[in-house]
């Protein structure tokens, strides 16, 4: 989670927070239940943001909302955390794989550089890279 702890500054508001913690728990649910490794996962994400139980729980009760993330570098960052998310319960199921790559298009990521993101994620145990292994991929893409 050290990852999350040092990223968590780049996220300005708290509606840049909930945003992605929506988008997160839409991701996890795209199965049609949420696992009890995912739902322990966005938890502790929830906390590494400072957003309370109670807010958290009220997530799950909310709407999808579209926010535009301006930065690409932000953009590889949230998709990155979706991609950790998605890697949680340690088997990666088709539909989810889909959705990944269908909510990076939505996000306007360049599709080599999900693969790029993906493909080095695989490479490592956990399945967690340093904020400038995201920076080395973003950069070699846009080259």
């Amino acid at each position: 989670m050290d990852i999350l702890a040092k990223n968590k500054n780049l996220m300005n508001t708290y509606d840049e927070k909930k945003s992605l913690l929506l988008e997160m728990i839409a991701f996890s649910t795209v199965e049609g239940k949420l696992q009890k490794k995912e739902y322990d996962f966005l938890f502790i994400i929830a906390n590494t943001l400072d957003i309370k139980k109670g807010g958290f729980l009220d997530l799950f009760q909310q709407e999808l909302p579209k926010q535009i993330i301006r930065s690409e570098f932000k953009r590889v960052q949230q998709f990155y955390r979706l991609a950790l998310l998605m890697r949680s319960e340690g088997v990666l199921h088709k539909k989810e794989t889909n959705a990944i790559h269908h909510i990076s298009l939505g996000m306007g990521l360049n599709p080599d550089t999900t693969k790029s993101v993906l493909e080095t994620m695989e490479k490592t145990t956990n399945g967690v890279l340093a904020p400038e292994v995201l920076v080395k991929i973003l950069k070699e893409q846009q080259n």
